[in-house]
């Protein structure tokens, strides 16, 4: 993530942000990770950006710049408890590096559709999830050391952050604006 101490989360990094995969990262104890062969949902990476900036030249400059955009996102937007259904992406994916928490481990099947009741404890814990650059991957993910900073949580939560955090990227509210970082949080000024 940049070390800047604000940051512009324009209407185009908001529709990036909507369109990032959400993964399982298999490391440690895991958290949600975003899925590095396909972070905007195909394969072309820089042709997803472009897509939503119309920008050639900056797609990589971009793309870094969202680990920022991710953490001000979450630590900001407004989702209402409730019943949510996503396409998943992960169903089309390489599951190699990176997994899913519906995958059947004896098929390698995963669902393309998924239907998940999100809770105010999840969206609590999705607040507070700790991101930062996966510099091997190329992509912001969830620190598995500390994944809610000082937060706790149980482990059938921790496991079902992966959903929680797909739904809450596609359907949570926020505006464009500018955010200041204030120690680990990202406050909207």
């Amino acid at each position: 993530m940049a070390n800047s101490a604000t940051f512009e989360l324009t209407l185009e990094r908001i529709a990036l942000i909507r369109r990032m995969v959400i993964a399982w990262n298999r490391e440690g104890n895991g958290a949600p990770i975003v899925h590095p062969d396909a972070p905007y949902g195909s394969t072309d990476r820089d042709g997803d950006i472009f897509n939503v900036t119309g920008d050639d030249d900056g797609a990589d400059e971009e793309h870094r710049a969202l680990g920022d955009g991710l953490a001000a996102f979450l630590a900001n937007a407004v989702l209402k408890p409730g019943r949510y259904a996503y396409h998943n992406t992960l169903a089309k994916l390489d599951s190699t590096d990176v997994g899913d928490v519906f995958r059947d481990e004896t098929t390698g099947e995963t669902p393309e559709h998924v239907t998940f009741d999100v809770t105010a404890e999840h969206i609590a814990l999705v607040q507070s999830l700790q991101v930062v650059w996966d510099a091997a991957r190329d992509i912001p993910a969830i620190d598995i050391a500390h994944p809610y900073g000082g937060a706790t949580e149980t482990p059938t939560l921790h496991h079902e952050m992966q959903p929680a955090l797909q739904i809450f990227l596609r359907y949570a509210d926020l505006g464009p604006g500018m955010f200041s970082q204030s120690g680990d949080a990202w406050i909207a000024e």
